[in-house]
């Protein structure tokens, strides 16, 4: 059995690769997984560094509580204790917590009280895997803002697991999306239903002659003042990332005393709830992820130093022999 180990917080020189001959064993409400496929992302990334600080209150505040890296998973279930029914071997599953599962690893148990579903037929391992952080994200971004069939959403960063996430689920509820990227992924994003991408390489979208009834910007370069000349007269503004000073949820905070054009920040709570409406869509065919690089478990170092250069496009995907 591999793992990918780290006893303090820092960059990715603190994981160590282990090897051992040990699997653990299932306690009466966990059930045991092989994993096939999982992902590095964002949520691995806070773990790994515990930053920001505020992510230390839920993963240890001196030392990480749990030192197997990993927040998603998707695999296959080989043994399971005795108070489990929901689950059966041979189940095929998947599941994520964004504070740390322990899911970098070839086998690993988890309770079934976490947020775990048997994976669709019409998905693959690592499609699976690749359906959770990020789609998890962009449901709760939305979650909060009314929008209607028709509406406009300009959406900034459409090839992010964030933002190729947030576009299906947009154009699922029938909205007209505009969306940014660089040159080379305008084909991808045309494939998921943008109905007019932007290359930011080449034109500003905050000087877009156009307004928009929902702005959100999926990787958290712009601000609520850049945005406001292409917003309609009350509409709203998120942003994934908490702003330059922490401005996105103090602007959040001060919004039901503002007029007209607001921010908000919405907090991702019940992951259960995101991912049966991921799970929905999946089965409905309205919803895959996109996907970036591919890193065997023995590379899983180079794999988080990838997500952490900012290249990333999608989801990187970590994979077991």
């Amino acid at each position: 059995m591999k793992a990918s180990i780290r006893n303090k917080y820092g960059s990715p020189d603190v994981i160590n690769l282990t090897t051992s001959s040990h699997i653990p064993f299932p306690q009466k409400d966990e059930i045991l997984v092989k994993v096939k496929a999982t992902t590095v992302n964002r949520s691995d990334c806070g773990v790994l560094t515990g930053r920001p600080w505020a992510i230390r209150l839920f993963t240890g505040l001196f030392e990480p509580r749990l030192k197997v890296t990993g927040t998603d998973f998707s695999g296959v279930v080989v043994s399971k204790g005795v108070d489990v029914n929901k689950f059966n071997i041979g189940d095929d599953v998947y599941g994520f917590f964004d504070q740390g599962i322990g899911s970098h690893a070839s086998y690993f148990c988890v309770s079934t009280k976490k947020a775990i579903l048997k994976k669709p037929g019409n998905i693959t391992y690592e499609q699976a895997a690749a359906s959770l952080e990020g789609a998890h994200y962009a449901f709760y971004f939305l979650d909060k803002v009314v929008l209607k069939k028709g509406d406009k959403v300009l959406l900034n960063g459409g090839t992010g697991a964030i933002g190729s996430a947030a576009l299906q689920f947009l154009k699922y509820r029938g909205i007209h999306v505009t969306v940014t990227c660089e040159t080379d992924y305008i084909p991808v994003l045309e494939s998921m239903g943008a109905d007019m991408v932007i290359d930011y390489t080449k034109e500003d979208f905050t000087k877009l002659n156009e307004k928009f009834d929902f702005v959100f910007d999926a990787v958290g370069k712009s601000t609520f003042w850049k945005c406001k000349p292409i917003m309609k007269p009350n509409t709203i503004y998120v942003s994934s990332e908490l702003g330059p000073y922490w401005q996105n949820p103090l602007l959040a905070l001060f919004a039901p005393l503002m007029k007209g054009k607001k921010v908000k920040f919405p907090l991702p709570f019940s992951i259960e709830r995101s991912m049966a409406y991921i799970n929905e869509l999946i089965e409905k065919d309205k919803f895959r992820p996109l996907i970036d690089q591919r890193y065997p478990i023995s590379e899983i170092r180079d794999a988080f130093e990838y997500v952490m250069s900012g290249k990333k496009k999608g989801n990187v995907i970590v994979t077991f022999d």
